[in-house]
């Protein structure tokens, strides 16, 4: 357990504006911006913003992200599941850790899907947005089919005087130096495979969730769970985790357990943090839980006594994977976050019924 120094997490003089149109706040005016869709702020996302915040400072100006909501990619295929990293509210707490002023989410809707790759530049960056420049990854396209490149964009807001900075691809660092991408963590989470995805997120993958009522089942077998509803199409692999807990201002070590409870029900979903040396209640609290290693997969176990017995288990090789994760961070390769970012916004708590809701 950490007590959280608030002289030392990562703060801004001022607060870090957000708005759902083009029409900007004063504070975001004329803002040089980093364009994306931002899902998990990987390093290749860092790079990016990074260069947005160095050219925003030589120019003056604020840096701003503009990203879309919903994901571009629900839009066009609403049917096919898509595991966020990062949703809407703690993608804002993000997006303020590395540094940017504010963030311009638009909706991703028919009008913004129809808009031709001249009209996204002229009209939406340059017109309305009043953009004083842009940074980009190599992969961005825009505009109606994806007609608009990166070349295509520096070389149209070259015409009005705004400079275009394409940073290039972020490799993982790994033998073959895979380009990191949302896509690649997002297959990583679902093979349970922390560690490879905390290797290109830059820091340790965290969720934010509304602590909500479960069974009690757990408190009875003498490990009291904080029961978290997540979002939809949650792709995380079943399985135990080590795991680091954030309520109000305080970090505690625990062990999770995200999956179906296959002993018990087989029921939803759902992700159930015991929290070590912790007592109180937590029902209704926002948490973070920051996943440092993956420990084993679900499993059925026979009787209680088998289960309680494997749960004690767990929660000892969750202890030592936590020293061992804090240890190796010293190389400043993988931040844990948990202690730096601003505090959830308990207004935007995520929409999601409790599965033993009525």
């Amino acid at each position: 357990m950490s007590i959280i120094d608030r002289n030392h997490t990562m703060t801004h003089d001022t607060p870090f504006l957000m708005t759902r149109s083009s029409t900007l706040p004063a504070g975001l005016a004329s803002p040089i911006l980093a364009i994306g869709n931002f899902d998990g702020i990987h390093r290749g996302h860092q790079a990016v913003i990074r260069t947005a915040v160095e050219l925003a400072k030589d120019r003056g100006r604020p840096a701003s992200a503009l990203t879309f909501d919903p994901h571009p990619s629900l839009f066009f295929a609403p049917q096919r599941p898509m595991f966020a990293l990062t949703p809407l509210p703690l993608k804002k707490r993000l997006l303020a850790y590395f540094g940017l002023s504010g963030a311009i989410v638009l909706p991703f809707d028919h009008k913004l899907a129809a808009t031709t790759a001249e009209d996204f530049v002229d009209r939406l960056l340059i017109s309305e947005i009043g953009a004083a420049g842009i940074v980009i990854g190599g992969d961005f396209h825009f505009g109606k089919g994806r007609e608009g490149s990166p070349d295509y964009l520096s070389k149209r807001a070259a015409h009005h005087g705004i400079p275009v900075i394409m940073v290039s691809a972020v490799g993982d660092g790994e033998e073959n130096n895979m380009r990191v991408s949302s896509t690649a963590i997002r297959e990583a989470l679902a093979r349970g495979d922390v560690g490879s995805a905390n290797k290109m997120l830059g820091y340790r993958w965290l969720v934010s969730g509304t602590v909500i009522h479960g069974d009690k089942r757990g408190r009875l077998l003498g490990f009291p769970t904080a029961n978290v509803h997540l979002w939809k199409d949650f792709g995380l692999r079943y399985g135990i985790y080590a795991v680091r807990v954030r309520h109000d201002d305080t970090v505690f070590d625990g062990v999770a357990s995200f999956g179906r409870r296959p002993t018990f029900d087989n029921g939803p979903p759902l992700l159930e943090v015991h929290l070590f040396s912790f007592t109180g209640n937590l029902y209704d609290a926002v948490i973070d839980v920051e996943f440092v290693a993956w420990l084993r997969s679900e499993e059925r176990f026979d009787d209680v006594d088998a289960l309680v017995a494997q749960m004690h288990r767990d929660a000892e090789a969750a202890r030592l994977r936590i020293v061992e994760a804090d240890g190796a961070q010293r190389d400043g390769s993988i931040m844990s976050l948990i202690a730096s970012l601003a505090a959830p916004d308990p207004t935007e708590r995520l929409a999601v019924p409790s599965p033993y809701s009525a």
